[in-house]
């Protein structure tokens, strides 16, 4: 009987039950049998002095006492007895069980699994069973269901489906990687998997279906890469070289190491005949800019214009003046477009664009207005990339044949991330900061301080400096009791009255408005900006030196670490005080973490930790595929070692060809990216 055939076959499985099923995308008893628990229930028997507090345990011990109830409510009640578990005499609570009070009786053997309260010497019982556990197995498999289909009689379908296909399952992991990392194989790692003998088999089974789970991404992913590379083409960028070493010797600085790598991996790409696909990742002041400069300067020398699109236009008014500062003994060609170059200087740059005149266009999104067109456009650069959609930045590549892209973001990613979401590109990382760059001093204080720190702020406004005031909401919420940015807003206008300028800065402004009050903050007529996370991403006001961040623990150690990123960016010493009183361990954990490194990429790691993938990026636009039972921040290295299989095997004749590799090769015809299909 062939693993296609309908779980309708399956005995006890009647209409209601394949609908049922249905909702869970199980329709064939392949989808069945590779549908894997989440968790696995452990019911092996623990001694109570080895078992850690809040520990989930099963005992086995002899009723020692009467049980007796006490009924809290509607519905509500708590039975409890003691248990003679080993040396230890305990107490056993059942919530809402009124009945077992009739099951237990004194001197009878009873085994209870539950969480172990060792202070209380309390087990909450979750599951028991009259008399000692001689039936059942150890581990059982937990599932996500839905519906009226229970855990023991979905165990009982799984068990039928086995029963009929297990053996004639094709085992999609070639031989030679089953050997090379000892991995189960495909009839033993489903029986492990849905019903495992020791803790031992489970292990050994999710080993291999992570690994195969990560391998077939991978592939696609690697395949995808392919494809673009070889059906775009790309421009062999002739780069003079020797004029590039001139304009490096140039700069009022020396590169960093990180900055030399990265550069050669740009430069080497842009040799090669295939269409350059990069994220540039780089700490909040790490210099991005001038590797971006760089390769400006490359394309410049091969003849051919360059293009570098930013989220706002004072980000773009800031990489021009920088760009201008750089690149003027060069005698480069530079205009900026925004939407305020209207009329004839809009015109005239139009038009030396189309001609070739202007080598390199900086600008925000109207760059990708249709009558922007370009002579000979050789390198696009997007800065950061995930401030704007996958069609503008798409849109952008078409204005020439195939230029080579290259994506920057100060937003770190963590490794494990950057491989799966970015995995058709190619990723260089700046892990160096410039040095005599000063550290950010970063202090976690409570409520009761604010008035202390308003004090510290205003010594660095009377030393002619400025500050950023952020928080999370922009009015009072009846939902969540936080400060806000228009009462904060008030609260030092009166304060600083007569003495220094606040503003308000907040999503709900119009962009006009944002601008507006961004430049006079940058041009110093405003000495404290209050303002929402709208500052997060791409403000240089090296004057700004103090920043405090009100309910601090509403923030992510990533988004934190952006809007942090804000100060620090002059010569003066900076300081950031997260003004927080978090409720749980992680939020604790969190603050202390911001306070003991400046690192971003050890804080991105942390991040993802403590939140998870999805809500690192945020779930919807994250890219971040789910997986059935990979782990992508445990199962990091398992990922490395996929990647790395995957890449030689799209780029080796055998893969495409061979007899054992025809089920991965059918996974990726599956995803549609070999017909022209994207990777969802």
């Amino acid at each position: 009987m062939g693993s296609k055939e309908s779980v309708a076959i399956l005995k006890g499985v009647g209409k209601q039950a394949v609908e049922t099923l249905q909702e869970m995308k199980i329709e064939t008893l392949h989808d069945l049998i590779m549908t894997f628990p989440y968790r696995h229930e452990d019911f092996q028997l623990k001694d109570l002095v080895d078992t850690p507090h809040n520990e989930r345990v099963t005992v086995e011990g002899r009723v020692e006492s009467e049980p007796s109830v006490l009924f809290l409510g509607k519905n509500k009640s708590r039975t409890q007895v003691r248990v003679l578990v080993g040396r230890h005499l305990i107490k056993a609570i059942f919530f809402n069980q009124p009945y077992v009070k009739a099951k237990l009786h004194l001197g009878e053997i009873i085994t209870l699994t539950g969480k172990w309260d060792r202070g209380r010497q309390v087990i909450t019982v979750s599951n028991h069973t009259i008399g000692p556990r001689t039936n059942g197995a150890d581990f059982e498999p937990v599932y996500s269901l839905k519906g009226s289909i229970h855990q023991k009689t979905f165990r009982k379908l799984m068990r039928q489906a086995l029963d009929l296909v297990k053996e004639d399952m094709e085992d999609c992991l070639p031989k030679v990687f089953v050997d090379a990392y000892q991995l189960a194989p495909i009839q033993e790692a489903l029986e492990w998997v849905h019903f495992p003998p020791d803790g031992e088999k489970v292990k050994q089974a999710r080993r291999r279906f992570v690994y195969e789970e990560l391998l077939v991404f991978q592939l696609k992913m690697q395949a995808l890469r392919k494809k673009n590379r070889e059906e775009e083409g790309g421009s062999f960028i002739d780069y003079d070289l020797e004029r590039l070493k001139i304009f490096i010797e140039s700069l009022p600085f020396n590169l960093t190491a990180a900055q030399k790598r990265v550069v050669n991996e740009i430069c080497k790409d842009m040799k090669e005949p295939f269409r350059m696909n990069r994220l540039l990742q780089g700490d909040v002041g790490s210099g991005k800019t001038v590797v971006a400069a760089i390769a400006l300067y490359a394309a410049y020398t091969a003849g051919l214009q360059g293009a570098l699109m930013a989220p706002t236009e004072i980000l773009a008014e800031q990489h021009a003046n920088t760009l201008e500062q750089w690149f003027r003994p060069f005698s480069l060609n530079i205009a900026l477009l925004t939407g305020s170059v209207k009329g004839k200087k809009r015109q005239l740059i139009l038009e030396q664009l189309a001609n070739g005149e202007i080598d390199l266009l900086i600008g925000t999104h109207a760059l990708i207005q249709p009558e922007v067109r370009f002579h000979k456009l050789g390198l696009v650069i997007t800065d950061e990339q995930h401030r704007f959609g996958v069609d503008q930045r798409r849109v952008l590549k078409d204005k020439g044949y195939n230029p080579d892209v290259l994506f920057m973001t100060a937003t770190p990613i963590p490794r494990t991330l950057a491989i799966s979401a970015f995995g058709e590109m190619d990723v260089s990382v700046i892990d160096e900061m410039p040095a005599g760059r000063k550290e950010i001093e970063t202090y976690w204080m409570k409520k009761e301080m604010f008035g202390k720190i308003v004090g510290r702020m205003e010594k660095e406004l009377t030393a002619g400096r400025q500050a950023y005031v952020i928080c999370p909401l922009i009015e009072e919420s009846d939902k969540l009791d936080y400060q806000n940015a228009v009462d904060l807003f008030q609260q030092l206008s009166m304060y600083f009255k007569d003495r220094f300028t606040v503003g308000l800065m907040h999503g709900r402004l119009h962009s006009d408005e944002k601008e507006q009050t961004m430049r006079e903050f940058s041009e110093g007529q405003i000495a404290v900006l209050v303002s929402t996370t709208v500052v997060e991403v791409g403000v240089n006001v090296p004057n700004a030196s103090f920043m405090l961040i009100y309910d601090a623990e509403r923030f992510g150690l990533s988004q934190l670490h952006q809007l942090r990123g804000r100060v620090g960016r002059g010569s003066e010493q900076s300081y950031c005080i997260l003004l927080a009183d978090p409720k749980t361990e992680i939020g604790k954990e969190r603050m202390t973490t911001m306070t003991e490194t400046n690192d971003g990429f050890v804080l991105a790691e942390k991040d993802l930790q403590l939140r998870g993938p999805g809500d690192f990026f945020g779930r919807k636009q994250s890219g971040i595929p789910e997986f059935k039972m990979a782990d992508l921040i445990h199962d990091y290295r398992a990922l490395e070692t996929a990647r790395k299989d995957a890449e030689k095997l799209i780029s080796s004749e055998e893969f495409w060809h061979a007899e054992d590799m025809s089920c991965l090769r059918q996974q990726i015809e599956k995803s549609g990216i070999l017909s022209g299909g994207r990777l969802d």
